[in-house]
């Protein structure tokens, strides 16, 4: 806030607030292979905890087999860790060796 003063009377002008918003650090979720895990289950796994259509979950799982690892998704960190515990934890529950991983993007 700033002060002028015009004809003997105090002025206070207020400066409009501007506030800065940066956007939050994103992470990617990062599928590691194995020699275990079932292709479907990957794809079924990509599906329901990435909201992928078919296609593209099967597309990202054949670059996890392929290349060894692929990106599942980009979040803000509270989310990616979040996905990363819940697919584990879903793999675990089905005793399937399958791993993801949270990378800084």
């Amino acid at each position: 806030m700033s002060e002028r003063q015009r004809d003997g009377l105090l002025d206070v002008v207020v400066d409009e607030a501007r506030p800065r918003v940066r956007q939050p650090p994103l992470f990617r979720v990062v599928m590691i292979n194995d020699d275990f895990t079932p292709m479907d289950f990957v794809v079924q796994t990509l599906q329901t905890f990435f909201y992928h259509a078919r296609e593209a979950a099967v597309q990202i799982m054949l670059q996890v087999h392929t290349h060894g690892r692929a990106v599942a998704g980009l979040y803000p960190a509270e989310i990616a860790e979040t996905k990363v515990a819940q697919v584990n934890a879903h793999a675990r529950a089905h005793q399937h060796p399958l791993l993801t991983v949270m990378e800084r993007a």
